[in-house]
C-alpha cells in the first residue's frame, strides 16, 4: 500500500533534486546540466549583491508573519463564538459559509476581488465613497497592499482553521464546566479558565508548526493580486524567482534563491518541531 505513494515521492520530490545543481552552473538549457559552466557560489552572490533583495526577504518574512498571527487570532474567535451557538442548524450553516472560499483557487478570488477593490465600479470604494471618502487603490498602493494580502488570506483559510480548534473544544470535559459554574463563574469566566487552557495545547502545536512557513508569503496569492507598482512592498521570493526564472531566462540565480529558500525553510521546519514536541508533546514518530 505504500509503495505507490514512495514511488510519486521518489519520482516528483527526490529525482528533481539532481537539478539543483544548477544554482552552481552557469545553466545554458541546450548544453543541459552536466555541460553547463560550473561557476560555484557566484550565483549567490549575485542574488545577494542585488539591490532589491533585501526588500524581497523583509516583505516575504513580514508578510509571512503577520499572516502567521492573523490566521491565528480570527480562527480562535470564531471557534469560541461558535462554541456559544446552541442553535445547532444556524451553527452548522455558519460553519459551511466560513468554509467555502477555502476550496476556492486563487486564480477565482483573485479575479472577484480585483473586482470589489477596483477603484473606479468595486462596491468597496463605491460604499466608502456614501461616506464621501475617497476612492482607494487598495491592490496599486504600496500603503494598503499587504494588508489585502493578509486580510483576503485570512478571509479564505479561517473557515479550515476554524474547525480543528472546534474539534480540540470537543475534547474539554462538560464536568469542568459544570464545576466553574458551581463556583460562580459566567460565561466570559469559563472561557478565559476552561475552554482557553483547553485548547492550548492544539494552539501552541498550530503555532509552532506554522513558524515553517516563515518564507511562505503564498505565490499563488501574490502573483493573482500584485503589479509592478507594489513590487516595494508586495514582491516576495517566490513571485521574484518566477519573474527571474522562467521570465528573464536566469535559471542559475533562480535556482540559487529556490535553494537559500529551502535550506532556510529546513531550518524553520526543524525549529519549528522541536519547539511542537518540547511544549505541545507533538512527535512525527
Amino acid at each position: 500500500m505504500i509503495l505507490p505513494g514512495l514511488i510519486l515521492i521518489l519520482i516528483y520530490s527526490y529525482g528533481p533534486m539532481f537539478g539543483l545543481l544548477i544554482a552552481f552552473e552557469k545553466y545554458v538549457p541546450a548544453k543541459g546540466i552536466m555541460g553547463s559552466k560550473w561557476v560555484g557560489l557566484d550565483n549567490f552572490r549575485y542574488v545577494l549583491e542585488m539591490p532589491e533583495s533585501t526588500q524581497i526577504i523583509w516583505n516575504t518574512v513580514l508578510i509571512a508573519i503577520m499572516k502567521i498571527i492573523a490566521g491565528l487570532i480570527a480562527p480562535i474567535i470564531t471557534a469560541l463564538l461558535l462554541n456559544e451557538v446552541r442553535k445547532e442548524v444556524f451553527k452548522r450553516g455558519v460553519q459551511t459559509v466560513i468554509y467555502l472560499p477555502h476550496f476556492l483557487s486563487w486564480i477565482i478570488l483573485g479575479g472577484i476581488l480585483i473586482d470589489i477593490l477596483s477603484p473606479t465600479n468595486g462596491i468597496f470604494n463605491q460604499v466608502l465613497g456614501w461616506f464621501g471618502i475617497e476612492p482607494i487603490y487598495f491592490l496599486g498602493s504600496n500603503s494598503w497592499f499587504r494588508y489585502v494580502l493578509v486580510i483576503t488570506d485570512v478571509w479564505k483559510e479561517f473557515g479550515f482553521n476554524t474547525i480543528v480548534y472546534l474539534a480540540a473544544l470537543t475534547s474539554i470535559s462538560p464536568t469542568l464546566y459544570e464545576a466553574a459554574i458551581v463556583d460562580g463563574a459566567g460565561r466570559w469566566k469559563q472561557t478565559l479558565h476552561v475552554t482557553l487552557p483547553g485548547m492550548a495545547s492544539i494552539i501552541v502545536l498550530l503555532v509552532t508548526l506554522s513558524l515553517g512557513n516563515v518564507l511562505n508569503a503564498g505565490f499563488d496569492q501574490v502573483f493573482n493580486l500584485y503589479s509592478p507598482q507594489v513590487y516595494e512592498t508586495g514582491d516576495v521570493i517566490d513571485t521574484f524567482v518566477y519573474r527571474i526564472g522562467l521570465v528573464d531566462a536566469q535559471y542559475g540565480v533562480a535556482t540559487a534563491v529556490g535553494v537559500f529558500r529551502s535550506v532556510v525553510s529546513l531550518l524553520s521546519i526543524s525549529l519549528s518541531y522541536y519547539l511542537a514536541y518540547r511544549f505541545a508533546n507533538y512527535r512525527i514518530f
